[in-house]
């Protein structure tokens, strides 16, 4: 006996506290007494019972004797099992919200729920509404986004003051004045407050209850009393639990036998009995853990399956429990191996753990349900428990209950659950995530506290979740994100707490590697050194932790906390110090660098990462003071000097070599700038404190000339030289200047042997989303030197760095560059002073819309392009703005998608070119040569001038310390520098005779810069071009005059001609007297047009001659046309040509013979009517009437939809989104062809070069299937499985057109004439009605071509139908069970499926169906089918005339005779009549359609007639049909058509309704019911709807028999009905007409008497199904995809698992929705498909088409293989949004949607999956494509 009780007796259990006040009410140590005995008298095995006992012992402690006010109907237990939330749900408590203005909304989200973000509403990113404060909210034309919950816990911001930029008027959460204004005050009062010197925790004595609460409901003190002492003891219980729970699970050598019993426990008698713990992570897959469970635990793979699933959902399993621990151990070291969470724990323990889960459950339970109407008082209670120090809470434990945290002041008990939160597992910890989530809505003082113990322990929980939590994904760090997003806490905690110093010591400490057992130290050590290839720059944990720190900086109040304060600064500055040229670069001169290390890529996030604070850190100065920005600016400088320039032992060398000056002589002035080889010198691309200086110069306006002249300084040069030299200055430019120099140098192709690593540094330096992060600060640190410094210093560093000080004083030979790469350096060059002379973005502080606008221009001027494609060419801040998208509305349109397969695409508006600046910093070259042509052709037709001239625009700088930034352009340095840029050029094209390497990049970027400097400092640019002499004297303008007629270079010259126009304004002498006018130039140019004259008449010569020799050719052709016309007329006839043979490309004609390709396949896609729903019988009502026009309502609207359309589409209500009830589909095969035709030869060759490469490809999946016959047309890739015949024979028998009654005369008089036929007679079936045994797909008479000897021409033929009857036997074999009708036993004659009716008619109704709602106007459906598809069905026919003759071979007609005579028999009832023993079952049990299918494969000249006979069968069959269908329906809700519409179609329709049905009594009375409840009009209006279909079937069918005699008449009237026009074509006598015709009065008697006396009409369940009239749909997605997440549990439930699954499947056919890809539910018995081929074997057969929920995709299924398509939901701006990566919301796209039901109708499914298949090789299955 391990349990307590063994020691004392139970009265004592409750007296031993030694405070008398302490005894406790009977339940409360009842529950004690439980929990403490329960792991031993539970045997250690925990199950769901023991849960249902602990949540009943803990409900009875809590509610005593008060049951009944927590649960309805005044019960006093809960059900075993449940819990009280879900009771109070059931009963609907919480249905109606409360409504209390100023309250936050805090619904929680639960996983897979969805969740909507405003980016014009929120104030930062992390605020979200669930759906229904969405819903009620209006967010019209803003930029919305949906995103899917995949972790319970996050919260809706609705009704929160401090998540919105404005009041979002949501109706169930007021806004409330007061609340605001709470909490201005309060962020007011916490600035103001000085912070204490030791941060006070705040306490559960220092929370207020709620005020204003209305529902508040009175509690009984006793109730509260024993309320909290139950959740008090619940909290220590787990807390004590938790005490002994190991941080970590075993590393990869479990300890000993020895170590593991010295374990801590709370077990007071230490049994040895031991349990094994495998944990979840985010790395194994569940395969390879239940490989692991099978291998060692001897589990089946279905329990191992089973325990990987309850591992993965509550993120542990116990898997073993044993005294042995030994064996215990070596499992636990298998499973170490592996890398894989495990631990062994004695059982006592491990069972505590399980009772804390479930008490952790239980207090998730409390914050969700309600007391009476209170919702607030249980949370508020929990939270003033959890805000209590701790108690003890086991009787024995001999340890101090004050436990001390060693860094924290009276702990509380929320800090201890913070702390141990990493010792938890997955599914506790989310509820512990939720728990507090739900504390933090009840008010503002509880979010404070919360956040202040947060805080208070936040280093232990950043060390946990760094260096020891093994599921990252569910750590509380994440809980930061709901803290630190809301300023008023934030600035609290910051504060007080002061948390931004403490995250960046641990930044400082991590990164420098100062961590000693499993802690982070602190306070760090300043003087750490920081080395790359430690273990945290590898950690991929740490970007998290700088995200909190933006997020904290981020908010307003903190961000005046960092503006005034300047230990903020100062201590930033510190950390950045660390980070300060990191992993310097040096270049490989002589040879490849050895090995290349990929740690620039983790430096690289790091970095970045920092540089994304410093951004927020400067943007915040904005707020400051002058005096506070010149301070910070101070400091900062100082640190870069301190780390850069101050020389002691402890320095890096290789990170910061020492500063050498030398002196420099350029252009006369010797200038004394720093020496630094790029070459050869070490260079980091890191160095953030150039990044912060730089923003800090950004505040112009701060540093504007008034503030600073208050603030005693004159300017930005004497703030900086205040306390630092010129020196120094030039010290601190020179790394930015550096990394640009060595960029230059990569870009040319300098650093190639330093391998790929330096390039892909570049590239992310370079990159448009981060550039503005770390390239462009560099660009903006030199721009502000031109400020602060004397610019020509400026300019001759740079020169220097970019060694090309002497290539600028003449010298075109460089020592260490050879000639291309000193192109690509000067091109390089003059790129960066392009960039710091002319771009003013952060030089005047230019608006984020502004500088938004300017981005996207730029973007667009290259060329319309896709919403990503823009967005990758802008940088991420801009692209997260809330303004990025209404500017890019104003400035560009937007091209909505049209075709299926094409994306919405951007346009810049007209106007807007005219902001464009090809010279715009952030165009490569190829870009700028782009946008330069555009806009030369747009000014080309603007002003009509051969040549225009792009004119730079005036840099207006308004004001701030750069608007002297222009007066750059008075250097002497700058021209001496056009002077030789454009000499050199010059003088090497004269020498060589050709333009050297980017000559024209650079001319156009000098000349750019000389037209922008004329601008800018006319007057003294023009003194100094004329004034400054260099090179054989020549000043800037000579040069230019030689430049401006220079034969290599006239593209320049309209621009040359301006600038020195511009010139000559200010020195017009000098300019005159250089310049030559284009006459004297003149000759000079001749050579050169006299040799393009001469080309000129060379060609036109050429060309004359070629004209008349042509002229000669065609002549003669003309001759011997007219003489091959006289030939003619006595050859003989040549053969008919169908084109070529695929394969040999030779002619096709009667000669050989040949057949089409063609696909034989099974399907379920005709439907029928469904009786017992009323929708459908409603549907069929309101048919249209004409099925060949397209139909109205799906007029297309446009693209993104319209607000109101949104509103007004409908929610998902149906579990089945309108799809058609899978049970009512119709089974047959569907036959398609590709046009393509083959010779049979070639056909046997080529199906034998498939089996080859199936042998050769072994493992590879192939997109065809031998065994089942499939092969792929080698020319388009359909799929296909047969050869059809082409049928070249003579053209068909004329066609009978006696008058109908003469013909059934006639027919009588000819079979009494004939004898009887016993063949035939035998050769139909006994049990049918009347059907033909050699028809059948499953004939045991069938024999191959192979068995019967034949005439050459019919054996080929044979074979031809050989395969059609493989095919059709093979599936006839599988699908029995499909099929309704009773046929024979297989084996018997006439088993397996019947061909005219389930292949022939089967296609041509298909067929027909994809044609409903197309059309236009004078074209019938008939006209709409294509030729290949009439030859198909030639074919086919002919097929069934082949099997004809194969059964009756020896007749010299080949049966034709008796056949025909079979056919007229069974349809004139007066001869079925006879004998009537030989046709048990009725016609019109019979679908009459086959019967012609029939007529037209053995006797097409009677189809006329055999056609109006049908026509009534099936008018017959279809009141039959209606009586059955109507019977269900009520009338009272189908729609009443005004009046008869189709009286001169169908006559009485009363008196032949009743006539059909009144030889069956039972029938009768039904009828006359229907007749009586849905009165005429109505019955005429479905007996429309139903036959039409026939009719459009028919006509298909003859025009594919007599192309001719069944052709359109021109002259027929289009606007009556399809129906009219049908049976005008067709000649049949309409209805109406039926009392004149006596021969057909007399055959439906005859029919229907047969039909009412047989049993089928008796029971009323006659065995008529109609078919679907109406065009056929799929299933019904919603307009909006996010509606689909709406309802999802009633709408998106799986019906295997029960659940709402993660990743849902929609079957588009019969809208069940699937689990995708799932474990829960596999089919494992074959291959462990999933559970969409489940679905697809039972509801379509081979075919499937699912819609794919979380990957915005469709995919398709055809027999194991499958393929995925695009998705027809595009978003806003009329992309995919795969996977919902971007979360815009998505609307469904017409056309894309129309294409997936045209794919589908056409049975293009398995055609598809198989071209996929066929451009891809892969060798593991279609899955993993």
């Amino acid at each position: 006996m391990s349990s307590l009780s063994s020691f004392f007796p139970a009265k004592l259990l409750g007296s031993m506290h030694s405070n008398p006040r302490e005894r406790q009410t009977e339940p409360l140590s009842r529950l004690r007494f439980t929990l403490e005995t329960m792991p031993g008298s539970r045997k250690y095995n925990f199950t769901p019972a023991t849960r249902a006992e602990i949540l009943a012992e803990l409900y009875d402690a809590f509610w005593g004797p008060y049951a009944h006010l927590f649960l309805p109907n005044s019960n006093s237990s809960l059900p075993l099992h449940a819990t009280l939330s879900e009771v109070q749900a059931s009963v609907g408590q919480f249905k109606e919200p409360q409504v209390v203005p100023g309250r936050p909304c805090g619904h929680i989200f639960k996983k897979g729920e969805s969740c909507f973000r405003c980016k014009d509403c929120a104030l930062d990113d992390s605020c979200v509404l669930c759906s229904r404060c969405f819903e009620a909210t209006d967010h019209t034309d803003h930029n919305v986004s949906f995103f899917i919950a995949q972790q319970s816990g996050g919260c809706c911001d609705c009704g929160d003051v401090e998540a919105w930029r404005h009041t979002i008027n949501c109706p169930y959460h007021p806004y409330s004045p007061e609340t605001a204004e709470y909490i201005s005050s309060f962020e007011a009062k916490t600035l103001l407050n000085t912070p204490r010197a030791h941060p006070k925790t705040l306490t559960s004595r220092d929370i207020p209850p709620v005020k204003n609460y209305p529902f508040r409901t009175h509690v009984p003190p006793e109730l509260r009393e024993s309320i909290s002492r139950t959740i008090g003891y619940a909290v220590d219980f787990v807390l004590d639990t938790l005490d002994s729970s190991p941080d970590e699970t075993f590393g990869p050598t479990p300890p000993t036998d020895v170590t593991l019993r010295l374990q801590p426990t709370a077990d007071p008698l230490m049994l040895e009995q031991f349990a094994l713990v495998i944990w979840n992570d985010d790395k194994h897959s569940f395969d390879e853990v239940i490989e692991l469970l099978h291998d060692i635990t001897n589990r089946s793979r279905e329990e191992a399956s089973q325990i990987a699933d309850r591992i993965d959902e509550q993120g542990r399993e116990i898997i073993e429990m044993s005294s042995n621990s030994t064996r215990l151990l070596e499992m636990a070291r298998a499973i170490a191996q592996i890398d894989l969470g495990v631990t062994v724990r004695r059982s006592f323990d491990t069972f505590r753990e399980q009772v804390s889960a479930v008490i952790i459950e239980w207090l998730l339970d409390l914050t969700r349900s309600r007391l009476g109407t209170d919702a607030l008082i249980l949370r508020e209670i929990l939270a003033s428990e959890l805000l209590s120090p701790r108690k003890n809470s086991s009787l024995l434990s001999a340890k101090d209950p004050s436990r001390v945290l060693p860094d924290v002041h009276d702990p509380t008990r929320l800090d201890w659950l913070f702390l141990y939160h990493a010792r938890l597992w997955k599914r506790p910890r989310l509820n512990l995530k939720e728990i507090y989530a739900s504390l933090l809505t009840v008010s503002h003082e509880h979010k404070l506290a919360i956040a202040s113990h947060f805080a208070g322990i936040y280093h232990r929980i950043i060390d946990a979740y760094l260096l020891t939590d093994r599921e990252a994904e569910t750590s509380i760090k994440y809980f930061a994100l709901q803290l630190f997003t809301v300023p008023s806490v934030s600035l609290y905690i910051v504060r007080h707490h002061n948390i931004v110093s403490r995250l960046l010591a641990i930044i400082a400490a991590f990164f420098t590697n100062q961590i000693s057992d499993k802690r982070i130290t602190f306070p760090p050590n300043p003087d750490a050194e920081i080395d790359v290839d430690t273990f945290p720059f590898k950690s991929k944990r740490f970007m998290p932790v700088f995200s909190d720190l933006r997020y904290l900086c981020h908010n307003e109040p903190v961000q005046e906390l960092i503006a005034h304060n300047r230990e903020f600064i100062a201590q930033f500055a510190q950390t950045c110090q660390i980070f300060m040229c990191i992993n310097p670069n040096k270049r490989a001169a002589s040879s490849h660098v050895e090995y290349e290390t990929d740690a620039w890529i983790s430096v690289f996030n790091v970095t970045l990462s920092l540089s994304r604070v410093i951004k927020i850190y400067g943007e915040a100065f904005s707020k400051a003071t002058v005096g506070e920005l010149v301070a910070a600016i101070n400091t900062v400088m100082h640190h870069i000097l301190k780390c850069i320039a101050v020389g002691d032992d402890r320095r890096e060398l290789a990170r910061f070599p020492p500063v050498a000056f030398h002196e420099v002589v350029y252009g006369e002035t010797t200038y004394k700038i720093i020496d630094f080889d790029v070459m050869d010198g070490p260079i980091s691309f890191h160095h953030s404190l150039q990044w912060l200086l730089a923003e800090l110069f950004k505040h112009i306006d701060v540093l504007d000339e008034e503030p600073l002249h208050a603030a005693g300084y004159d300017n930005l040069r004497d703030v900086c030289m205040r306390h630092v030299s010129e020196e120094a200055l030039l010290t601190v430019i020179d790394y930015p200047l550096r990394v640009l120099a060595m960029i230059a140098q990569i870009r040319t192709g300098l650093w190639v042997r330093n391998g790929f690593a330096i390039r892909g540094q570049l590239l992310h330096y370079r990159d448009f989303m981060l550039r503005e992060l770390c390239y462009d600060q560099d660009l903006f640190i030199l721009q502000t030197a031109l400020v602060i410094l004397d610019p020509n210093t400026v300019f001759v560093s740079m020169l220097d760095r970019f060694q090309l000080l002497g290539y600028f004083s003449g010298a075109t030979l460089h020592p260490s560059y050879d000639t291309s790469h000193l192109a690509g350096m000067v091109e390089e060059f003059f790129y960066v002073l392009i960039t710091i002379l002319t771009e003013t973005a952060s030089a005047t502080k230019m608006p984020l819309p502004v500088a938004v606008r300017r981005e996207i221009v730029h973007a667009l001027a290259v060329g319309p392009c896709s919403f990503t494609d823009l967005v990758k060419r802008v940088a991420e801040r801009m692209v997260d703005d809330v303004c990025f998208e209404r500017v890019l509305k104003d400035v560009a349109h937007f091209k909505p998608p049209e075709s299926t397969s094409d994306f919405g695409t951007y346009e810049l508006k007209d106007e807007a070119y005219d902001e464009v600046n090809p010279f715009f910093y952030h165009y490569t070259r190829n870009k700028r040569e782009e946008v330069e042509i555009v806009l030369r052709t747009r000014l080309k037709k603007k002003l009509g001038i051969q040549d225009p001239v792009i004119a730079p625009k005036k840099m207006n700088i308004p004001r701030g310390p750069f608007v002297t930034l222009p007066s750059s352009f008075e250097s002497e340095v700058l021209v001496q520098v056009f002077f030789y840029g454009i000499y050199n050029i010059l003088t090497l094209t004269d020498a060589t005779g050709a333009a050297p390497p980017s000559a024209e990049a650079i001319l156009d970027q000098i000349l750019h810069l000389a037209m922008v400097a004329i601008t800018e400092r006319p007057e003294v640019f023009s003194g100094l071009a004329v004034h400054k002499a260099y090179e054989e004297g020549k000043n800037l303008v000579d040069i230019l005059c030689a430049f401006e007629y220079h034969d290599k270079y006239p593209t320049y010259r309209a621009r040359v001609q301006w600038t020195l126009d511009r010139i000559a304004e200010h020195q017009r002498d000098e300019v005159g007297a250089r310049r030559r006018s284009p006459e004297s130039g003149s000759k000079a140019e001749d050579p050169k047009e006299a040799k393009k004259r001469a080309a000129k008449a060379r060609q036109e010569a050429i060309m004359r001659q070629m004209k008349a020799q042509q002229e000669k050719v065609a002549f003669n052709f003309e001759d011997i046309d007219d003489d091959e016309d006289e030939d003619q007329a006595d050859t003989p006839e040549a053969p008919v040509s169908y084109g070529t043979c695929i394969v040999c490309q030779e002619e096709l004609n009667s000669t050989k013979s040949f057949g089409s390709l063609g696909f034989i396949q099974p399907g379920r896609q005709l439907r029928k009517q469904p009786d017992g729903f009323q929708s459908y019988t409603n549907e069929a009502m309101t048919c249209p009437d004409s099925l060949d026009r397209p139909q109205l309502a799906t007029r297309d609207p446009g693209f993104p939809p319209t607000p109101d359309e949104i509103k007004n589409s409908k929610r998902v209500q149906s579990t089945n989104f309108d799809a058609f009830p899978a049970q009512f589909t119709r089974f047959g095969l569907h036959a398609s062809i590709c046009s393509h035709m083959m010779h049979l030869d070639c056909f046997t060759v080529y199906s034998g070069s498939i089996r080859q490469r199936h042998r050769n490809q072994a493992t590879r999946n192939h997109p065809e299937s031998i065994p089942r016959k499939e092969y792929i047309c080698p020319l388009c890739k359909s799929l296909g499985n047969v050869i059809l015949p082409v049928v070249v024979s003579t053209p068909p028998p004329e066609l009978n057109n006696l008058a109908f009654p003469d013909w059934v005369r006639a027919a009588g008089i000819s079979i009494l004439k004939s004898k009887p036929d016993p063949i035939v007679e035998s050769l139909q079936f006994r049990t049918g009605s009347g059907e033909f045994v050699f028809w059948t797909a499953q004939d045991s008479a069938y024999q191959s071509h192979l068995r019967v000897a034949d005439r050459p021409d019919s054996t080929e033929l044979h074979k031809m139908v050989d395969t059609v009857m493989v095919v059709a036997k093979n599936i006839s074999q599988q699908s029995r069970h499909l099929r309704e009708r009773t046929e024979p036993e297989p084996g018997e004659r006439g088993a397996g499926m019947y061909l005219p009716e389930e292949l022939v008619g089967y296609t041509i109704s298909a067929v027909e169906v994809a044609l409903r709602g197309q059309g236009s106007p004078g074209r019938t459906v008939a006209d709409m089918i294509t030729d290949p598809q009439y030859r198909m069905i030639r074919g086919l026919l002919s097929c069934l005339t082949k099997l004809v003759s194969l059964s009756f071979k020896f007749r010299p007609d080949e049966g034709r005779e008796a056949v025909r005579q079979a056919i007229i028999k069974r349809l004139l009832p007066e001869w079925s009549r006879t004998s009537f023993t030989t046709f048990s079952h009725p016609l019109l049990l019979r679908d009459p359609f086959a019967i012609l299918v029939e007529t037209a494969a053995v006797a097409p000249d009677m189809l006329k007639h055999i056609m109006v006979l049908t026509y009534y069968a099936y008018l017959a069959r279809t009141v039959v049909g209606l009586v059955y269908i109507l019977n269900k329906s009520r009338s009272s809700v189908t729609p009443a058509p005004s009046s008869r519409k189709y009286e001169d179609l169908f006559g009485d329709t009363r008196m032949f309704f009743m006539s059909v049905v009144r030889h069956s009594p039972i029938f009768e009375q039904a009828a006359e019911g229907v007749l009586s409840s849905f009165g005429e009009a109505r019955i005429e209006q479905l007996l429309y709807a139903f036959t039409l279909p026939f009719l459009r079937r028919a006509l298909i069918l003859c025009r594919a028999t007599y192309p001719n005699a069944f052709a359109t008449p021109p002259d027929l009237d289009d606007s009556v009905c399809e129906y009219r026009r049908l049976i005008k074509i067709l000649d049949i006598p309409p209805l109406a007409e039926l009392p004149t015709q006596d021969t057909i009065q007399n055959v439906l008697s005859g029919w229907c008497a047969h039909y009412g006396h047989s049993h089928a009409a008796s029971q009323l369940n006659c065995g008529v199904m109609l078919e679907y009239p109406s065009i056929y749909r799929l299933a019904r997605l919603p307009l909006v995809l996010d509606h689909l997440y709406l309802d999802q549990d009633k709408t998106m439930t799986c019906a295997r698992c029960k659940t709402v699954p993660l990743d849902a499947a929609i079957c588009l056919f019969c809208g069940t929705t699937v689990c995708f890809q799932s474990h829960c539910c596999m089919d494992r018995d074959n291959q462990y498909r999933g559970e969409c081929n489940m679905h697809t074997r039972e509801c379509c057969g081979p075919i499937g088409l699912y819609f794919l929920v979380k990957r915005c995709s469709l995919l398709y299924l055809y027999a194991n293989n499958g393929a995925f398509g695009q998705s027809p939901y595009l978003d806003v701006h009329g992309e995919v949004d795969v996977s919902m990566r971007r979360g815009r919301r998505q609307y469904l796209h017409r056309a894309r949607w129309e294409e997936v039901h045209k794919i589908w109708l056409n049975h293009g499914i398995p055609t598809l999956i198989a071209r996929r298949l066929e451009g891809t090789v892969d060798s593991g299955g279609w899955e993993t494509l």
